[in-house]
């Protein structure tokens, strides 16, 4: 077990909030086809609120630290932000599409010590990219901005999402990504808009073209662990517990809300009412949250895939019970291993309902309140 393994697992067994992702804003200078974002600003928190609520994650023992939007560079006290966390020793991560970053702003995190800077690239084609981001050159001035932070010495991730608009150019991306010296990730996850529109759910790649991403030995490591068959799970495995959403980790929106995850819109409290120890400690919702073991899953708890599943309960809660399943998961895990899940097999399916095109609206979606 690794040190930061060791740390997380401890942080996790304390209930010690030891990440947390913050978006500051909502606002973007995209408008990406696949986000879920409203990008309204219903009256983010100020400068002096955020450095406050800061001031209070690290009393809290917060450590690692995402900023992310929205674009955070939408934000013109951004920086300010970023100097105010660093001096509070977190460790701070961005989430970017980096158009606004120039040589002057990589030289500025430099100096800041940003840990590493995610950045969103959809295809390694132009033509593809700005049609997704809907922003004309979008691609260019991102691989630019890529450069100026590689020339400073700066760890950069490139974020590869895929949707039906560009699941064939992840290889290109990949590419793009060993060519610019970057780290790559891919993820196949698309999640509804936050006020329950399901209609963005029609981008999710089909099945078969996910099997195909997962039997990738090139995007996928240790491609026969990944792929073998589930394993029943123990009487140990069903005392453990689904992920850290709310156990050491949660999400703060530009407004002060708290939640378990950024996929998972639980309501647990407002920074702007309460403080942040007595929402992580006492929130009712919170409290919730990190009682549900594996083996209070209605369904989930008597499926072979339970050890080795993704199952996020966030989606599992938009869809109407973070007890029950995540279709998107369910879908995933059958085709990384051919194995039908407990869900399938309840709903006498040879293989995953789709979650595309014209039964979207069969998934019962939670809208997610913002304010008016």
């Amino acid at each position: 077990m690794s040190l930061m393994t060791e740390v997380g697992q401890k942080a996790f067994n304390l209930g010690v909030p030891i990440a947390v992702h913050m978006d500051v804003t909502y606002r973007c200078n995209e408008r990406c086809v696949h986000c879920y974002l409203d990008h309204d600003d219903h009256g983010e928190m100020t400068t002096d609120e955020i450095k406050g609520v800061l001031d209070q994650l690290a009393e809290a023992g917060v450590f690692f630290l995402t900023f992310s939007g929205g674009e955070v560079f939408m934000r013109r006290d951004f920086f300010e932000l970023v100097e105010h966390a660093r001096s509070l020793m977190f460790n701070v991560k961005i989430k970017t599409n980096a158009v606004m970053i120039h040589e002057e702003e990589a030289r500025r995190i430099r100096e800041l010590g940003v840990d590493t800077i995610q950045i969103s690239v959809y295809s390694h084609r132009p033509e593809v990219h700005d049609a997704i981001t809907k922003l004309p050159h979008s691609l260019e001035r991102t691989v630019r901005s890529i450069r100026f932070l590689r020339e400073q010495g700066l760890r950069v991730t490139i974020a590869n999402v895929l949707m039906t608009a560009n699941y064939s150019d992840h290889a290109g991306v990949q590419q793009l990504a060993a060519e610019l010296d970057a780290q790559y990730t891919l993820d196949p996850t698309i999640t509804p808009m936050m006020d329950g529109d399901t209609s963005v759910l029609a981008l999710r790649i089909p099945g078969e073209e996910l099997k195909q991403v997962f039997s990738n030995p090139a995007l996928v490591e240790n491609q026969e662990e990944f792929c073998a068959p589930p394993k029943a799970p123990s009487e140990e495995d069903l005392e453990g517990y689904s992920c850290s959403a709310g156990h050491s980790f949660c999400y703060i929106s530009p407004y002060g809300d708290v939640f378990p995850c950024v996929q998972f819109p639980l309501p647990t409290g407002n920074l702007r009412q309460q403080k942040f120890l007595d929402i992580w400690n006492f929130s009712p919702q919170m409290q919730e949250v990190r009682s549900i073991q594996a083996k209070h899953l209605t369904v989930c708890s008597s499926c072979s895939h339970l050890t080795s599943c993704s199952r996020c309960p966030g989606l599992a809660y938009v869809e109407g019970n973070m007890r029950g399943p995540s279709t998107a998961d369910c879908e995933k895990s059958f085709y990384r291993t051919g194995v039908p899940t407990a869900n399938m097999l309840r709903l006498g399916l040879s293989k995953p309902q789709s979650t595309t095109g014209d039964t979207a609206h069969l998934i019962q979606i939670r809208p997610i309140a913002v304010p008016a």
